[in-house]
């Protein structure tokens, strides 16, 4: 919210029955995951085998006017795409879907993650004459399958001998002029689901608030390395790489996910509570009231009240007409940056011991001016509760987390001294041991990476979030 922690990708498509106005569906999905990435959008349909596309910086309802959707006209098929740049910049040719003309026909990719091996692919491809034209991961990934599609059958089965060479977080959806492929990494570090609506139209999403969106209702995951292949024939898979543990991101449950969406069975909104009475029982705390920092601190701190019997209350008021395109040109309004987008309620704190929760501290700038709002209202004591543990580490797959010897947790060497640093009364984080009560009784397997540094695959090859952009410009 304030150019800290950012989401990473949103993908959206949708394969109907007969030929209709799949952009405007697409829309409407894109809507819903504007939360995953405010940077650029993009939409590609297909009107049998023709693709016509727009992408272009900035939100959702800001690019697609009506007059733009009805450009894109009718067809059977579409797919959408929102991003937050987690490799590569925000130069136009990284914006999603990326469509691709090879000699076997058309394709639209889009993709939410990121690969360890990009530049490795990447460097191989360039050896042998192949041309790039952004600096995002997900060109290695459509390079990669269409070297394998001039020798296969099927785009399906291109996928399947690609996924092998492709490492780290993809969730993609690949357009042809036939079909939709939904396919997802081995590890399931980022969500991706699938839907139907009533008139038979067959919907992927990252979240299932997409689903909801368009009036899908939900019918499963994808699987961690499953394809699955949607056509005039129905819908198929193929689990060949359906063989390794889950490692869903656990930052999707504490951040990312938009809270009525489910992931992997578990609902966003109820891990967010559990957060809540976690830090409740570990870190309480003498207050009168409860607040959270908008968003996904409210249902944090709703759960902290629950468990805690103290009163929750809304304890600031969120500027919604603030977006991306807010600029903070002198350093008056820098420092008032938190103030125009975040007001706090004086009413509900003033002369108050306030337990303050949010989702994370990055470097910690932020956290000091929002407790300083809460002091200014009048605020007697401020208790920091943090839902999530300490972040410490990079993280390669998909999320945009700051260099590691700027986040405030690696620059002091104590919880005690970060709350000095902060302004709060007192801080305290989610136990790293505890973040598997998050998703309550459910089996699903998380990564932990970027508290821990214990990452479920290897990241030794994976360079820096913009590897391509320092490349070119040397």
């Amino acid at each position: 919210m304030f150019g800290t922690i950012h989401e990473e990708c949103g993908v959206f498509g949708i394969f109907e029955p007969r030929r209709t106005n799949a952009a405007d569906s697409v829309y409407l999905g894109l809507l819903a995951l504007q939360h995953r990435g405010q940077e650029s959008c993009g939409i590609t349909v297909c009107d049998d085998g023709v693709f016509r596309h727009k992408r272009s910086d900035g939100l959702v309802s800001e690019v697609f006017t009506r007059d733009v959707l009805d450009k894109l006209g009718q067809g059977n098929m579409a797919v959408g795409h929102v991003r937050y740049s987690t490799t590569g910049g925000n130069e136009h040719n990284n914006i999603q879907p990326l469509v691709i003309r090879h000699m076997k026909g058309n394709m639209a990719l889009v993709h939410n993650g990121n690969l360890v091996n990009a530049a490795e692919l990447r460097g191989s491809f360039e050896r042998t004459g192949a041309i790039f034209h952004g600096t995002s991961d997900t060109e290695a990934i459509a390079y990669s399958i269409v070297k394998k599609r001039l020798r296969c059958s099927s785009t399906e089965q291109a996928v399947e001998k690609a996924i092998p060479l492709i490492k780290g977080a993809y969730s993609c959806i690949l357009m042809t002029a036939t079909k939709l492929i939904a396919f997802r990494d081995k590890k399931g570090f980022r969500p991706l689901c699938m839907g139907k609506t009533d008139d038979g139209a067959v919907v992927v999403a990252s979240e299932s608030c997409a689903l909801d969106a368009v009036g899908a209702h939900f019918e499963r995951d994808i699987k961690p390395g499953e394809i699955v292949v949607i056509s005039d024939e129905g819908i198929s898979s193929i689990t060949t790489h359906c063989r390794e543990k889950k490692h869903i991101c656990i930052f999707e449950y504490i951040y990312f996910a938009r809270q009525d969406s489910f992931i992997e069975g578990t609902s966003v909104e109820q891990a967010r509570l559990n957060a809540g009475r976690i830090l409740a029982q570990t870190s309480p705390v003498d207050a009168d009231v409860v607040i959270g920092v908008p968003d996904s601190g409210l249902d944090a701190a709703l759960g902290y009240s629950l468990e805690s019997g103290i009163p929750y209350a809304m304890g600031f008021v969120k500027n919604r007409y603030v977006g991306r395109s807010f600029i903070q040109p002198t350093q008056t309004m820098r420092e008032n940056a938190v103030r125009i987008k975040l007001n706090a309620m004086r009413q509900v704190v003033a002369g108050k011991r306030v337990v303050m929760i949010d989702d994370s501290i990055v470097r910690g700038t932020t956290s000091a001016r929002i407790i300083k709002l809460i002091r200014d209202a009048g605020a007697t004591q401020v208790h920091m509760r943090i839902s999530s543990p300490p972040f410490t580490h990079n993280c390669y797959f998909g999320t945009d987390i700051d260099d590691e010897e700027k986040l405030i947790a690696n620059k002091f060497s104590s919880v005690e001294e970060i709350c000095e640093a902060i302004g709060a009364d007192s801080l305290d984080y989610l136990p790293v041991q505890r973040l598997k009560d998050l998703l309550g009784d459910t089996a699903v397997g998380y990564c932990e990476g970027c508290f821990t540094g214990l990452y479920p695959q290897d990241v030794s090859g994976a360079g820096t979030k913009n590897k391509f952009d320092e490349k070119i410009h040397k």
